[in-house]
């Protein structure tokens, strides 16, 4: 570590000495809110000088050479805007530009933004999402979530409309990590598989990484959703009330001091809070849903402070707290789980350097509790804080990434099996990580390099992770491109990955009680790890329709699960074979499969189809076998339409169909005598347990899924700063009864969601 930071601090100095011209850098913001515009182009006319804003707004444009210049700002959806500025060499000129909505829009401008990031971004297995492509699919009640907009990515598999997972290329929920405002969130999606935490209104981007992320990433080993809030209005007050058959939402913002076009500094505040009520309303509106209603229900809360300096550094300081409640599920148990958390996020942007500093501070608590008829409850709570300092320096169209990261959490789990063996752990754990990453454009090539060692002090091992992306533009419409790298994780789930239908979803610290071997091969490492590799192109068709492929392998070359044939304490019995007395076993996997896109995007229209192909692959030691959400086909298609003189109409249409999972069919029954009593045990008066004779494990598949759902919305601008949105949804139109599973004992049939008609409104102001 101490090898890392050395070599962190030397690439920082050879890039200072380096930047001997002038240097132009700042923020770009929307002039009516004060919201960062990300992703806008900035350059200097007449130049092949220039730079894009990145999440924050900020640019950054190195090696300017003395002179008088034009600086241009080009975003979609405004006014362009120009500024003349003079440069001397070693200047370091700050600026903050604030642009004004355009009153028209000029068509392919999106269109051309999106391509020129293509041409300069290696985007490898990376979606980034915006309020407003969440918007683009049908949603319940018209409530745009980024939970319903993740199932349609590609090489995603979603499991199920309640208790469902996300399942992203091969790995388990425990292997994606989230995070928001740099604060890792532990259980981002409520119980019924339709909502997240998150209020899409206050979602300013989401980076969503299904393989091959770099090197600023770290404890997971399957993908990354990388989210960041927006600041609340720093010019007025503003607000969004929603509500439809399954919840409301309310949100509110506006400055604390105003910004103005001055430059001065100003501070705003954002509130958020989220309730569904449909577990009280499911039994009069979807009565047709079950013999126990839809017993859903949640509350989502989150607040956030902003202060601005006149410099455009930056602090930000928020808090949640989440909850979700399951009463009586299919009369079988009661779950729930409540996460709280606070955090702080900064950006710093030194006055005599050129470099941007970034970070961020935060602590939360998950606790997730059940109760079964069948089994004892089930109890586990994960808290613990992580900081990070990360530094950027920009040099032309290359640039350097460093960084340290320190984390710090508690697990407690609680858990007793279906033979009444405990299973026990309390651990505290933490982790230092250091990472360094560069990007090179020379040429048609585009390089990205990376080297992360993370060291978890709980098991006394540190951990080399290399990285690497590229890309080369082959022309002007072909693009190829790789990425890969080495991964690790400590930490490890309560659920176990054969278990089909499990709302309960605890967290546990790597064990150190493993088996020494696996398949006579000496086990040294107690992490699950990974390597990654993933290949593509991007091609353009014309000025409207674009396509990318990606191949993709994922090797879990060990990876770690609860072992639900423990009979026996090892203390007890130490002379059993370790996969009956040991707490958890070790697997190898992988995943591979192909993922493709086709984009079209006109000025009215829509479409988006992806189709994934994938086969996914464990083995415990003993049997091969392939997971419950193995997935070999799953095809998505979205369309958006906008209607009418204003375009104030908008219809958007999903179609999902899925191969069948697989499942494990029941060969017969049978009575067991238990033999309370030993060879004292009366044959003729005792009672027979029922138990069932298993076919080969996940040797069959269910039926093909498919769903068709619709919206339609009405727009009504009520005055400057007021629009009322009505809007009506219908989720699985032609009522496909899609199975979830099969209960063996009663043999009833439990389907995913019938036919779910919704209607609401969106009132912002």
């Amino acid at each position: 570590m101490k090898k890392l930071l050395s070599t962190l601090l030397a690439l920082s100095f050879m890039f200072s000495l380096a930047a001997q011209e002038g240097i132009v850098r700042g923020f770009v913001y929307e002039k009516a809110t004060g919201e960062a515009v990300l992703f806008t182009n900035v350059y200097l006319q007449g130049t092949t000088l220039g730079s894009t804003t990145n999440e924050d707004g900020y640019f950054s444009i190195t090696d300017i050479p003395e002179g008088d210049y034009t600086l241009m700002i080009t975003a979609m959806g405004y006014d362009s805007l120009q500024d003349n500025i003079s440069v001397n060499r070693d200047d370091i000129i700050t600026k903050k530009y604030f642009v004004e909505t355009a009153s028209y829009e000029i068509q392919g401008v999106n269109i051309s933004a999106e391509r020129s990031e293509a041409k300069t971004e290696t985007k490898t297995s990376v979606v980034k999402l915006t309020p407003a492509d969440i918007d683009r699919i049908p949603t319940v009640g018209g409530q745009a979530d980024i939970a319903q907009y993740m199932q349609v990515l590609p090489g995603v598999v979603f499991t199920g409309d309640q208790g469902g997972q996300l399942y992203i290329r091969g790995g388990s929920p425990i292997q994606n990590k989230v995070l928001l405002d740099g604060l890792t969130i532990y259980n981002p999606f409520h119980s019924i598989g339709l909502f997240s935490v998150f209020d899409t209104d206050i979602i300013r981007n989401a980076d969503v990484y299904t393989g091959g992320f770099g090197a600023e990433y770290s404890g997971r080993i399957s993908s990354i959703m990388d989210i960041s809030t927006r600041d609340g209005n720093k010019t007025r007050m503003a607000g969004k009330l929603s509500a439809n058959t399954f919840g409301a939402n309310l949100s509110l913002e506006g400055p604390l001091k105003k910004q103005t076009e001055s430059g001065n500094s100003s501070s705003s505040f954002i509130l958020s809070a989220k309730q569904s009520y449909l577990d009280q309303v499911s039994e009069s509106i979807y009565s047709y849903a079950g013999e126990y209603g839809l017993p859903f229900s949640y509350t989502d809360l989150y607040g956030k402070l902003s202060f601005n300096t006149s410099n455009g550094s930056k602090v930000n300081i928020f808090g949640f707290n989440y909850s979700d409640r399951v009463d009586d599920y299919r009369a079988l148990s009661d779950f729930k789980w409540d996460a709280i958390g606070v955090g702080s996020n900064f950006v710093i942007i030194p006055g005599a350097s050129p470099v941007l500093i970034e970070g961020h501070v935060g602590y939360s608590n998950y606790e997730s509790s059940m109760s079964e008829v069948t089994s004892l409850d089930r109890t586990s709570t994960i808290n613990g804080f992580n900081l990070g300092v990360d530094f950027l320096h920009v040099k032309g169209n290359n640039n350097i990434k460093y960084g340290i990261e320190l984390n710090g959490y508690t697990t407690d789990f609680y858990f007793i099996n279906g033979v009444g063996s405990l299973i026990q752990q309390r651990e505290n754990t933490t982790e230092l990580g250091g990472y360094v990453k560069a990007k090179f454009i020379f040429n048609d090539w585009i390089l990205e390099p990376g080297m992360r060692l993370q060291y978890y002090a709980s098991q006394s091992e540190l951990s080399p992770e290399p990285r690497i992306a590229a890309k080369y533009n082959v022309s002007d419409k072909l693009r190829l491109k790789l990425a890969g790298g080495i991964y690790a994780q400590n930490l490890i789930s309560a659920h176990n990955p054969r278990d089909v239908v499990s709302l309960f979803y605890g967290f546990l610290s790597g064990p150190d009680d493993l088996p020494n071997t696996f398949q006579n091969e000496e086990i040294t490492s107690k992490l699950q790890h990974a390597e990654h590799a993933i290949v593509g192109l991007e091609y353009d068709i014309n000025g409207k329709i674009t396509t990318n492929l990606e191949a993709y392998y994922k090797n879990f070359s060990q990876l770690t699960a609860l072992n639900r044939n423990k009979i026996r304490d090892e203390e007890d019995y130490p002379e059993l074979d370790d996969r009956l007395v040991k707490d958890f076993i070790v697997e190898r996997g992988d995943a591979l499969g192909v993922d493709f896109t086709l984009k079209y995007q006109g000025e009215k229209l829509y479409l988006w189809t992806v189709y994934s192909h994938g086969y996914v692959n464990r083995n415990d030691g003993q049997d091969e076998y392939v997971p419950h959400f193995d997935r070999r086909h799953n095809l998505n298609i979205v369309m958006n339409y906008l209607f009418g003189q204003s375009k104030d109409w908008e219809f958007n249409a999903r179609w999902n169909l899925g191969s069948g999972f697989p499942f494990t069919q029941t060969q017969g029954a049978y009575g067991l005598i238990p033999f309370a009593d030993g060879i004292n045990t009366d044959i003729t008066t005792v009672n027979e347990n029922f138990e069932i004779l298993y076919g080969d494990y996940n040797d069959a598949r269910l039926s093909y899924y498919h769903r068709l759902d619709l919206g339609l919305k009405k727009i009504f601008f009520l005055g400057r700063n007021t629009k009322l949105e009505l809007n009506v949804s219908v989720t699985n139109v032609y009522d496909r009864d899609n199975v979830f599973y099969v209960d063996r004992i009663t043999n009833e049939r439990v389907d995913q969601l019938p036919i779910m008609p919704s209607f609401g409104f969106n009132l912002s102001f």
